[in-house]
């Protein structure tokens, strides 16, 4: 089955788009490739694009729970999840209080969206 379209952009609501994404160039490795302030984009050599969009009453998803859910998170790959972890700490994010397996790890960024480090061995 063929695509009507191809995914290009996932796009977060924060309060302080130029931060968040610094905090996700600094996981991806990918540079900045816009900034008029309200919106700030990084963009790998894939084509993916992640964006960062000013939303100034934005609160944080309250993951796990319905109250004010999650709607969505991205989830990186990983080799080593301890390594990961020490890398995700030193940047700004939190470990998620409920962890709920084993061959992944939830986290929250600087403005609060859970995401997860995977478990990959083939990257070993």
């Amino acid at each position: 089955m063929s695509g009507i379209a191809r995914l290009s952009l996932t796009a977060l609501d924060c309060a302080d788009p130029r931060a968040l994404a610094e905090f996700y160039a600094a996981i991806t490795g990918w540079e900045i490739n816009h900034d008029d302030g309200d919106w700030v984009q990084l963009r790998s050599d894939g084509g993916a694009t992640l964006a960062f969009q000013h939303a100034p009453g934005h609160g944080p998803p309250a993951w796990p729970g319905d109250d004010n859910p999650q709607q969505a998170h991205l989830d990186f790959d990983v080799p080593d999840l301890d390594v990961g972890e020490k890398h995700l700490l030193a940047l700004g994010a939190r470990k998620a209080d409920i962890q709920p397996g084993t061959n992944f790890r939830v986290y929250l960024d600087p403005a609060g969206h859970p995401f997860c480090l995977v478990l990959d061995e083939t990257m070993a």
